[in-house]
């Protein structure tokens, strides 16, 4: 698999470099939205791409339910993981002033407990849909890829709720409050899969729906808590959705 992850950095290069080209332009700009904005177009072109590499796959059970599958490759999965979380560690050591609106919340068990549940909440409707429609969805992942799985949902979408909610979430709520900002969150989270549900697949409104779903549980449980147990709803309900354990 070490030549489809080869070949899938090459097919992503032209596209990072230009965009990191706007952040490197951007970060004379006192007001750190725009930097924000390029961060999650690079986190979208990573994400999306890898579909056509065949990295995942979705499906849409009864014509209702999105699910989704992640390749059978343990390497993938644990690299796309570790890539996740330096790009995190990368990005607020870079820029400072990002740092300022994330919000990460406590580490306690009543944090744990929220991300867990909000996790559940996630998945509900597509493990509903998977009982329902069966014939329609995936099989399960095997059980020796099931550690892997499980690192690669909590990572990339820990990077995907640091974006989103911790970025982006934190720097509109300085002007626009936390309902509003908690409801732009989920919205433009959703629109941010607009080409990954009608050009990259053919999932369509399924996809769209189930994602703002998850953003707004996502959005509500950071205003609440804050970003850990929104990263933790995120990656549990992901993993659930996609290991097809239940």
């Amino acid at each position: 698999m070490l030549p489809e992850l080869a070949a899938y950095g090459l097919r992503v290069l032209p596209g990072l470099l230009l965009i990191g080209g706007c952040f490197a332009l951007a970060r004379g700009e006192r007001d750190p939205l725009l930097r924000i904005v390029t961060l999650i177009l690079a986190f979208v072109l990573v994400r999306d791409a890898m579909t056509p590499m065949g990295f995942w796959t979705f499906g849409v059970a009864g014509g209702v339910v999105p699910w989704l599958r992640f390749v059978n490759d343990g390497t993938v999965l644990v690299t796309f993981g570790v890539v996740s979380l330096a790009f995190v560690a990368g990005v607020l050591r870079l820029d400072r002033e990002l740092r300022a609106p994330v919000a990460w919340g406590r580490f306690d068990v009543r944090t744990l407990a929220l991300g867990i549940g909000g996790g559940v909440l996630v998945a509900a409707p597509v493990l509903l849909g998977r009982r329902l429609w069966a014939h329609d969805s995936a099989p399960g992942v095997p059980a020796g890829l099931l550690a892997a799985l499980l690192f690669l949902a909590l990572a990339g979408n820990f990077a995907e709720e640091v974006l989103f909610r911790g970025l982006l979430q934190g720097r509109l709520e300085r002007t626009a409050g936390p309902v509003r900002a908690a409801a732009l969150s989920a919205l433009l989270f959703a629109a941010c899969h607009v080409f990954l549900a009608t050009t990259v697949t053919d999932v369509g409104l399924p996809l769209l729906a189930f994602t703002l779903y998850e953003g707004a549980i996502c959005a509500l449980v950071r205003m609440r808590r804050g970003v850990v147990p929104a990263a933790l709803s995120h990656g549990l309900g992901i993993f659930l959705i996609a290991s097809g354990v239940l």
